[in-house]
C-alpha cells in the first residue's frame, strides 16, 4: 500500500490549485459563466483607483481594507499581471495549509504498530488534506476570493502562539482583525487559554471568576493585539478618512443583504428591504416595522454571547483549537448573512478540532458519518430551492425559509456534538 505524507498532500495541492487557475482562465476566455469571483474584478479595479493616487472606494462595493487593493497594486501593470492577485491568493491558502500541518505535528504521533489501520498509520497527512485537497477551499481562492489571506493571518497568529512568540501572534491576530472584523471573537479564548500560563498578576483572587484569570500574558497579549489594530486602522483612516470606517468596519455591522443566502434572518431581511415599497401601505408596514424593524441591530446579540463569551469560557483553558473550532462555526451559524465563503472561517481549524475530537475513534465513526451527511444535505437542499429561484425563476421563497430553518437546526445540533465529543 503506498503511504501517504504531508509532502505528497502538499505537493498534490498545489498541483490542483495550479490546474483550477489555467482551468479558469480558459472558462473566463470561452464561456458565458466566468470562472473568476465579481469580488477579484472588485478587488482590481480597487487597485486600479489606488495606482491613480485616488481612494479605492471610488469602486462600488469595495467593502474591504485599503490594504487589500495595496497588495493588489502589482495586478495593475496590466499583462500576465492580471493574475497576480490570484497568485498571492493561492499562495496565502497554501501557506495556510502548511502551518495547519505544523499545528498538527503537535498533536499528532504516527502510529507505527503493525496492528495500526490506515487512518492511524496517516492521521496527520489525512487531517491536513481536509483543508489543504478540499475542492471547496482550492475553488474559493482560484476564483480570486481573498479569503485565504485572512485564513493565513489567523493560522500565523495560532502558529506563533502555540510556539510561546506572543507578541508577534498578537500582532497577527490584530491586522487579522483589521482585515475583517470576526477574528475579534478568538481575543476572549486565546486570553483564557493563556490563564494556565503565567500566575495571576491579582495574589489572593486566583480563585475570583474573571479577575483571577488575568496574569501577564494574557495582558501582553490584549495589549498588543490592541495596539497592532489601533495603529493599522489610524493608518488607513489617515489615508482615506471616514469612508474607510464606514466601508470597513460600518457597513459590515448594519448590512442588510436581502439576497438570499443561508441564514436564518434571510426571510425577515428581505421583509426588511419591502419595507420602503409597503410604506404607503398602513396595513402591512406596521407588522413588518414591529417583526423586522430591528432585526440588523439585535441579530448579533445570541451570536456574541454565544461564541464570544460562553464557549470560550467553557472550552478555551482545555482545547484551544477544537474551541476556536466550534465558536467559529457558531458565530457563522448565528450570523445575519451566510455564504459558502463563510465555511472556510471555521474549516482552518477542523483538522486541529478532529485531531483530539473523539470523533474519529473507531466507535464514533458512525456518527461522524452521520453528522457530515446531516450538513452536506442541510445546505444541499436549500441550493436546490435557491437554484429554482435564481435560474429558473420559480417562487421558492417559503422552501427556501424552510431550508434555512432546517440548516439552522442542524448546525446547532452539530455544535452540540462538537462540545460533546471535544
Amino acid at each position: 500500500m503506498v503511504a501517504l505524507s504531508t509532502n505528497k498532500v502538499i505537493a498534490l495541492g498545489l498541483l490542483l490549485r495550479i490546474g483550477f487557475f489555467l482551468f479558469g482562465i480558459v472558462q473566463d476566455k470561452l464561456l458565458p459563466v466566468k470562472y473568476t469571483d465579481i469580488d477579484y474584478l472588485v478587488f482590481s479595479d480597487a487597485a486600479q483607483y489606488v495606482a491613480l493616487d485616488k481612494s479605492p472606494y471610488m469602486r462600488e462595493t469595495y467593502r474591504y481594507t485599503p490594504l487589500l487593493a495595496w497588495i493588489l497594486l502589482p495586478g495593475t501593470l496590466g499583462g500576465l499581471w492580471e493574475h497576480y492577485g490570484k497568485a498571492v491568493f493561492i499562495l496565502c491558502d497554501m501557506l495556510t495549509g502548511i502551518l495547519i500541518i505544523k499545528s498538527l505535528q503537535r498533536e499528532v504521533i504516527p502510529d507505527t504498530r503493525p496492528s495500526a489501520t490506515f487512518f492511524q498509520r496517516n492521521k496527520l497527512p489525512i487531517l491536513s488534506a481536509i483543508w489543504i485537497l478540499n475542492p471547496m477551499v482550492i475553488t474559493i481562492s482560484t476564483r480570486g476570493s481573498s479569503e485565504s489571506v485572512l485564513s493565513c493571518l489567523i493560522m500565523l497568529a495560532i502558529e506563533n502562539l502555540m510556539q510561546g512568540q506572543l507578541f508577534m501572534s498578537a500582532v497577527w491576530l490584530g491586522l487579522s482583525i483589521h482585515f475583517k472584523i470576526y477574528p475579534v471573537i478568538f481575543l476572549p479564548a486565546i486570553m483564557l487559554h493563556l490563564v494556565a500560563k503565567r500566575p495571576s498578576l491579582i495574589r489572593g483572587l486566583l480563585n475570583v471568576p474573571v479577575i483571577g484569570w488575568i496574569n501577564s500574558a494574557n495582558m501582553l497579549y490584549f495589549v498588543v493585539t490592541l495596539v497592532a489594530l489601533a495603529l493599522t486602522n489610524f493608518t488607513m483612516y489617515h489615508f482615506y478618512g471616514y469612508e474607510f470606517l464606514y466601508h470597513s468596519y460600518i457597513y459590515h455591522l448594519t448590512r442588510l443583504d436581502h439576497r438570499h443566502n443561508f441564514s436564518l434572518y434571510n426571510t425577515a431581511l428581505q421583509a426588511k428591504a419591502a419595507k420602503d415599497y409597503l410604506i404607503n401601505k398602513p396595513e402591512g408596514i406596521d407588522v413588518i416595522s414591529l417583526v423586522f424593524g430591528n432585526i440588523e441591530k439585535i441579530a448579533f446579540v445570541p451570536q456574541l454571547l454565544l461564541s464570544g463569551i460562553i464557549i470560550p469560557v467553557a472550552l478555551a483553558r482545555q482545547n484551544l483549537m477544537g474551541c476556536l473550532f466550534i465558536q467559529t462555526l457558531t458565530f457563522v451559524t448565528f450570523n445575519k448573512v451566510i455564504t459558502s465563503q463563510y465555511f472556510i472561517w471555521y474549516l482552518i481549524f477542523l483538522p486541529g478540532y478532529l485531531a483530539k475530537s473523539k470523533i474519529i475513534r473507531t466507535e464514533y465513526r458512525l456518527k461522524g458519518f452521520i453528522m457530515i451527511a446531516s450538513w452536506v444535505l442541510g445546505q444541499g437542499l436549500w441550493l436546490f430551492y435557491a437554484y429554482r429561484l435564481e435560474f429558473i425563476g420559480e417562487n421558492t421563497f417559503n422552501e427556501l425559509l424552510i431550508a434555512s430553518v432546517i440548516f439552522f437546526i442542524t448546525n446547532c445540533w452539530l455544535i452540540g456534538e462538537f462540545i460533546s465529543l471535544a
